[in-house]
């Protein structure tokens, strides 16, 4: 196998934690990177499209949760208002 040399830059930080996880694993920082970019390469494209939907609706989620919330508590108390006032009329027909 012919093999040519890639070279990329990364902070000393990302370089430590690479070579760290390299020793860790009895291998070489290069055959780490070429796993890793042989693995992202063969995700289907849809894979990455699919993850990027589900964070825009995840992100949506949260952002409606709170309004969703709101809306359930003004009507519950709706529901507690209107209860009282059956109870009020109930009473003054002499129902209750």
């Amino acid at each position: 196998m012919q093999t040519e040399r890639v070279t990329y830059l990364t902070s000393a930080e990302h370089k430590a934690q690479l070579e760290s996880f390299a020793k860790a694993r009895g291998e070489s920082v290069g055959n780490v990177v070429r796993e890793a970019t042989t693995r992202f390469m063969a995700q289907p494209a849809e894979a990455a499209d699919e993850e990027f939907a589900l964070r825009l609706l995840a992100r949506e989620l949260n952002d409606a949760a709170p309004r969703m919330q709101a809306t359930m508590e003004r009507i519950s108390q709706n529901i507690r208002d209107l209860r009282a006032e059956n109870d009020v009329f109930f009473r003054e027909q002499g129902i209750r």
